[in-house]
């Protein structure tokens, strides 16, 4: 489960930095702009603001997914399968998220909200 964690830090990394390295790739900021205060928000592509949205949502779950990894480590719970569906789902939402899918994207998104509930409902019986 810790290496579960570990690679979820990972994505929020690679999440977070995207949006950076795509508008580099674009020409739309500059290494100095990346290097800066950044006061003023350049143009950026439909693809880069989309980057900016799935890092946005990938940090309104993972600090559930965090606390209930922890937990279940702190209570012996197996809960492995759920945490790597879950981690997989996310990857796989965000490939979705850049390439603009929308429909599936949220069928993806249903299916890692489950994860997380199904990684909860054990913590619950333990009581």
């Amino acid at each position: 489960m810790i290496e579960l964690i570990l690679w979820s830090l990972v994505l929020l990394i690679v999440q977070l930095m995207t949006p950076a390295v795509l508008a580099l790739m674009g020409g739309q900021v500059s290494v100095a702009y990346l290097l800066s205060a950044r006061d003023e928000s350049p143009q950026t592509s439909d693809t880069v603001l989309r980057a900016q949205r799935a890092a946005a949502n990938l940090l309104e779950t993972l600090p559930a997914f965090l606390v209930l990894a922890i937990l279940s480590i702190m209570n012996s719970t197996d809960v492995i399968l759920l945490a790597q569906a879950w981690l997989g789902l996310r990857v796989v939402f965000f490939g979705l998220y850049l390439t603009g899918v929308a429909y599936i994207r949220t069928l993806v998104w249903i299916g890692a909200l489950g994860c997380l509930i199904g990684m909860a409902l054990p913590l619950l019986s333990r009581g």
